[in-house]
């Protein structure tokens, strides 16, 4: 049996164990090096939040608006309200994450830890965009396509690649063996096929939730890149470069989407 003849819910469980795997590659990183530079960690992070910035147009919030009109919907209230509310989950677990943390802005392990459930939290969405993706191809929808499906799914395994990194690499250099940082730095990512079944039977379930499910995907990404991954590239010195490397991202992500969905 092929990859196009499984149902949709196996589908989204192997993409989600794909885009898992990159981030444990990424973590995996810790074995082949002591540190990575400060300049391309933040290169890598700028080019994550342009990919996810046009995955979440590309593959989410436009065919979310296609969909609506298929489905003979008013699209504009399902789209904003989807988005904001997804941002607004991101936002509220971040205020929680940080009550438990007491002070968010040392560099401490407990820092390091507290990343560790930041980017949890920060997957658990992406799995779910990757699961409504799939699910939604079986409806025939106009924007629903399998190219496009898949398209998504290598995004973010492109952007959990230095998600990976940026978590096992500190807390090897915060003192914890390489074993133990990898095993945390892949386990942010555990969470993946979870949300991507999930997102799956709840599209396979309730039809009419789908452009309001691909719009609180997209509300969700986009909070992560603006709150967190572009801040961070920005941080360094070399702003300029990093913008540059947004783009890039942004590009490529775009490119794939036109061109395979």
């Amino acid at each position: 049996m092929t990859f196009e003849q499984t149902s949709a819910v196996w589908q989204a469980l192997l993409a989600t164990f794909f885009t898992w795997g990159a981030t444990a590659f990424g973590a995996g990183l810790v074995f082949a090096f002591k540190r990575v530079g400060r300049t391309l960690l933040d290169a890598m992070l700028g080019f994550s939040g342009g990919v996810m910035l046009a995955a979440s147009f590309w593959s989410l919030l436009l065919p979310a608006k296609e969909m609506a009109e298929t489905l003979s919907c008013e699209a504009a209230f399902p789209l904003c309200l989807g988005f904001l509310a997804g941002g607004l989950i991101i936002a509220l677990g971040d205020r929680l994450f940080t009550a438990l943390s007491g002070q968010r802005g040392d560099r401490s392990f407990g820092r390091r830890l507290l990343l560790v459930s930041s980017i949890t939290l920060h997957n658990l969405p992406e799995g779910i965009a990757v699961g409504v993706a799939f699910g939604s191809v079986v409806y025939g929808l106009e924007g629903a396509s399998l190219g496009a499906a898949c398209t998504l799914a290598a995004g973010i395994a492109l952007q959990n690649l230095p998600e990976g990194t940026a978590v096992s690499l500190p807390l090897h250099r915060d003192g914890m063996s390489r074993g133990k940082a990898f095993f945390f730095g892949q386990l942010s990512g555990a969470v993946e096929p979870i949300g991507g079944v999930f997102g799956a039977w709840l599209v396979l379930a309730a039809r009419q939730l789908l452009p309001f499910l691909l719009s609180f995907a997209a509300g969700a990404m986009v909070y992560v890149v603006v709150g967190e991954l572009v801040p961070e590239s920005q941080n360094n010195e070399k702003r300029s470069l990093m913008t540059l490397f947004t783009l890039l991202g942004f590009a490529l992500m775009m490119l794939l989407d036109v061109l395979l969905g």
